[in-house]
């Protein structure tokens, strides 16, 4: 199944802007193809210095879903 995650959230709510990248995971892992597009705030979440101080509440930290992103080839859009 080819699956396309768009959002929007950016680091003002840890927990809303990390479920893109941690559904994109389970996905690949799944053996999908997934994609993720961001927009409006959710791009400043690309810029390391951001993503290694987003911690969601009660999910692995956003940089280690985005390792786990390269890891899994999944193509991110900004």
């Amino acid at each position: 199944m080819k699956i396309l995650i768009k959002s929007a959230w950016g680091s003002a709510d840890p927990t809303q802007a990390s479920f893109p990248f941690h559904h994109a995971n389970a996905f690949a892992e799944a053996g999908h193809h997934v994609q993720i597009f961001l927009l409006g705030e959710a791009v400043t979440l690309m810029r390391s210095v951001v993503a290694g101080a987003v911690v969601p509440v009660g999910w692995a930290p956003l940089a280690e879903a985005l390792a786990k992103l390269i890891e899994h080839r999944v193509p991110i859009h900004v």
